[in-house]
């Protein structure tokens, strides 16, 4: 197996990151136009911007928290030479949680959808973090 494969799901959660800001620059200017923020707030408080940015800027916020411990798991497996199907496969898992997740919290914002995909990432970095100290 190609070790390098473990980077594949790594460069989509970074695109995913990538989306919500650029979703995020979609949505301040918006705000801007309509006049929906006060600007002098806003350069001091984030809280100042309308709910519709607050959200995109909470997920991107987000992004590195968790994701984080994704990334150094992934580069811990490359660099003990420890990547496996079952590693690539709970990596997209994760990845495609995030995306889910990221959607959720951008769109709907439904907490309980959104929190019981955040578990099932969270259980995965738990089960990365036992097979890579398995594979120390």
């Amino acid at each position: 197996m190609n070790s390098n494969q473990i980077f594949w799901p790594v460069l989509v959660q970074i695109l995913i990151t990538i989306v919500g800001f650029l979703l995020l620059g979609v949505r301040k200017t918006r705000a801007l136009k309509t006049g929906t923020v006060d600007q002098e707030k806003a350069a001091l408080d984030n809280d100042a911007w309308p709910d519709y940015v607050l959200v995109v800027s909470n997920n991107i916020r987000n992004q590195f928290q968790v994701p984080l411990l994704f990334y150094a798991l992934c580069f811990l497996f490359h660099a003990i030479g420890a990547v496996t199907a079952p590693v690539i496969y709970l990596a997209w898992v994760f990845v495609i949680t995030r995306a889910i997740h990221a959607y959720i919290h951008m769109s709907s914002n439904y907490v309980p959808a959104r929190f019981s995909v955040f578990t099932i990432g969270f259980v995965i970095i738990i089960v990365m973090t036992v097979l890579a100290a398995f594979a120390l």
